[in-house]
């Protein structure tokens, strides 16, 4: 017996905030296509009212993420990418879609960015060994400094590479406790809100990572110029000079930290990272101790 005519389920892309999945307060939703123009889907286009819901979602969520073990943390990512192994077929077909590529380099990029979960999963615990430790001072003392996460941090996907850069810059925020408002790639977000649904279906917290859909421009800028963000990448602009250089400025308000953009060109994102977009969010606390003196409080700044 012949199976009858069936329509197809279309897939609902929302937003991902507060590990929640909320359609846009805005109500508003523009068409994504592929590179042949051919319709995808429709998604969210974020406000400022999601980027301002985003950002609290994200200082609730810091306290007990910057708080976790290290090894803890590690544990988290290698989860996500145990997840994202379950769903590789979906994100072959999404990233093929995205980049007008063909499964089998679609294939290489979704492994790709689930090694480098794998990869910055393994640097949790290590990375404070590396950029912290005992300094040398003149005096009776012991002057240990030791990373600690920024806070809250924007992170702006980069355009082009929908997946593995997207990945890329947000592994790293979290690895080291800090928690993220990521704004997807305007052209091709679908890759970024599928992921909040392994996010959600992990062991990562909610609100730790929030994902918003929309024009970079319009979400961004409330960002940049929230006090409550500590810093921004803004990898996302890496084209834009203008965008960029307002971003910039508006994040000067309150010194957030800025982490400068790279033009896509120059932007590999298949290169083995290292650890500059872990230090890049980390703040180092010096503390003071004086020596051969057990009763004495050391004293930090």
């Amino acid at each position: 017996m012949s199976e009858p005519n069936r329509l197809s389920v279309f897939k609902t892309y929302k937003l991902y905030v507060g590990g929640k999945f909320p359609r846009s307060e805005s109500g508003r939703v523009y068409e994504v296509t592929d590179k042949k123009g051919n319709w995808l889907a429709n998604v969210p286009l974020s406000s400022r009212k999601d980027a301002r819901d985003a950002v609290v979602a994200a200082r609730k969520a810091f306290g007990a993420w910057s708080g976790a073990t290290a090894y803890n943390r590690g544990q988290v990512l290698y989860r996500i990418a145990e997840m994202l192994e379950g769903r590789r077929e979906q994100f072959v077909r999404e990233v093929a879609d995205a980049e007008g590529l063909s499964k089998s380099k679609a294939t290489v990029i979704v492994d790709a960015a689930i090694d480098r979960w794998v990869w910055y999963a393994g640097w949790t615990d290590k990375i404070t060994q590396v950029v912290g430790g005992g300094n040398p001072v003149a005096g009776p003392y012991f002057n240990l400094s030791s990373p600690e996460p920024t806070g809250v941090v924007a992170v702006l996907a980069p355009q082009e590479s929908s997946f593995l850069g997207l990945v890329s810059v947000i592994a790293p925020v979290i690895a080291t406790g800090n928690t993220a408002v990521v704004v997807a790639s305007e052209k091709s977000p679908l890759p970024a809100l599928s992921l909040g649904e392994v996010l959600a279906t992990s062991d990562l917290p909610g609100g730790v990572v929030n994902v918003l859909s929309g024009r970079t421009a319009e979400i961004a800028a409330p960002l940049a110029a929230h006090q409550d963000v500590n810093a921004i990448d803004l990898a996302g602009a890496g084209n834009d000079d203008g965008l960029a250089k307002e971003l910039e400025i508006a994040a000067a308000d309150n010194l957030k930290r800025v982490l400068r953009p790279q033009p896509v060109d120059e932007a590999d994102w298949s290169a083995t990272p290292g650890t500059d977009r872990m230090t890049a969010f980390l703040e180092t606390k010096t503390v003071w101790h004086p020596t051969g003196s057990l009763g004495a409080s050391g004293s930090a700044y």
